[in-house]
């Protein structure tokens, strides 16, 4: 293989090559930081390289996994990798090196990816955008001006720029689907107990975050999830269990679906007419393939689940804070956080358990709600963001003002924390770009347990509307 063909490869893909023994994992990998190094100074994507390591690891890299010899990269939280640090993109973590391999990857590993960096995310993964003190912007390859979007900016940039064919992410409130949007890949929000984050993490922000990848091809999604979807029985639950292969699953088309599909937010107010045309263009295009698609919402209280999801996250963040600074015996201030973590700090500290509790049990009824909602339509289609990409510097990390640092964000994350606060499934897909070029992703959710019909759908929109050899002008 000319090396030169690496970025017109899939994960699987590149794993077939080494299978064939036409490149080996040591190859791919040097190819990955030759792309690296060239791109990451206008990127700002990657923020820890571990290349030595890398290479070390690509001479023992299992040749018989799914994803053999295949050179990825780490999201900068809760990915722990022996020999790397994870800082969750704030100044107030010390760079500690890991002693040891989170269970996710380790799965990685044994697979045969090759994992050689960690990436850029906003501070502990708090904003839709990845812009932070400590390391700087990450810039959209489609437009450097624009936003990667958050918390997994980092790793969409990565994958869209053709270093690496997936990375690691993970999503607490769209941090999977919001940069999968931005950058035009597939990006899979898992259901909540599906992917394990132990041994150092149970239950991440109350069961509003779970770890999985970004990739271009649903085919690699499929497979990743087959990869990080084993059980570890230290976990305090799981998902209900996958029936049969992934990967497998995606090589049938789906049944005849009933899709509910909405064109405007969740009060009524509309989208931006970008992200209204691509999800008209979509619920055509299910219409062409057999399915059968109305214009429905589950009937929800969009105010009343923003503000529990809110307490759920500011609460969290104060616990985060409040541990590193009692372990670290620093006092919290802008010295050491970003204003608006510290505001969130601050107002996290004041929740008492029972408010914590009654969000999350209005969180719990919701759910219901939702599954309800599912026995009468198979997925809802909607927006993934409400609008294009955001320009880098639209949010000010440093603003005290909680409600004034998000009013720039009223609107632009309409629906995505709302699987979170349920524990559903919901995946973007990369099906349009706007006259400016920017990537309009959608989303599809399903009820709980349920990714295998969102990705034979993902599947079938591919196959009818290929998008993963469109390639940014870097």
């Amino acid at each position: 293989m000319a090396i030169r063909e690496y970025g017109t490869f899939d994960g699987l893909g590149l794993a077939a090559l080494v299978a064939r023994k036409e490149v080996s994992p040591s190859e791919l990998l040097e190819e990955a930081i030759s792309r690296a190094e060239a791109l990451n100074p206008r990127l700002n994507a990657i923020v820890f390289k571990a290349y030595d390591l890398a290479r070390e690891a690509a001479k023992t890299a299992p040749r018989d996994g799914l994803f053999a010899g295949v050179p990825t990269l780490l999201k900068d939280m809760r990915a722990g990798a022996t020999g790397m640090p994870t800082r969750s993109g704030s100044r107030l973590m010390p760079p500690a090196i890991a002693d040891h391999d989170s269970v996710l990857v380790a799965s990685f590993r044994k697979a045969g990816m090759v994992p050689f960096g960690k990436t850029n995310v906003p501070e502990f993964g708090i904003l839709p955008t990845t812009e932070s003190r400590l390391y700087g912007a990450a810039h959209n390859p489609w437009s450097l001006a624009h936003s990667t979007g958050g918390s997994s900016g980092g790793s969409a940039a990565a994958v869209a720029a053709r270093i690496v064919p997936l990375a690691h992410a993970t999503d607490g409130g769209g941090s999977i689907r919001i940069p999968a949007s931005c950058c035009g890949l597939v990006g899979l929000k898992v259901s909540r107990g599906r992917v394990s984050q132990g041994p150092d993490a149970s239950d991440s922000t109350s069961g509003l975050s779970v770890d999985h990848v970004v990739s271009r091809s649903v085919r690699d999604c499929a497979a990743a999830l087959d990869v990080d979807s084993r059980i570890d029985y230290g976990d305090p639950y799981f998902a209900p269990p996958a029936d049969g292969s992934y990967l497998e699953a995606i090589s049938r088309k789906p049944k005849r679906l009933r899709i509910a599909a909405s064109f405007t937010r969740a009060d009524g107010t509309p989208l931006h007419p970008d992200v209204t045309a691509a999800l008209r263009k979509t619920a055509k295009l299910c219409e062409s393939l057999g399915h059968i698609v109305e214009e429905a919402a589950p009937p929800l209280n969009p105010a009343e689940l923003t503000t529990a999801f809110m307490t759920i996250w500011a609460d969290n963040t104060a616990m985060g804070v409040a541990l590193l600074a009692q372990k670290l015996n620093i006092e919290p201030s802008t010295d050491v956080v970003e204003g608006l973590t510290l505001s969130l700090y601050e107002q996290g500290m004041k929740i008492t358990a029972v408010q914590h509790m009654l969000a999350q049990q209005l969180m719990f009824r919701v759910a219901r709600t939702m599954a309800a909602f599912h026995e009468t339509h198979d997925t809802w289609l909607c927006a993934t963001l409400g609008l294009p990409p955001i320009g880098l510097g639209t949010i000010d990390v440093d603003e005290r003002d909680v409600q004034k640092a998000f009013a720039p964000l009223l609107g632009y994350v309409p629906y995505t924390a709302m699987q979170n606060a349920t524990g559903q499934p919901a995946i973007n897909v990369p099906l349009h770009w706007n006259e400016s070029g920017l990537p309009i992703g959608v989303q599809f959710v399903a009820r709980n347990g349920n990714e295998a019909l969102l990705l034979q759908l993902a599947a079938q929109l591919e196959e009818a509307a290929p998008w993963i050899s469109r390639t940014p002008p870097l």
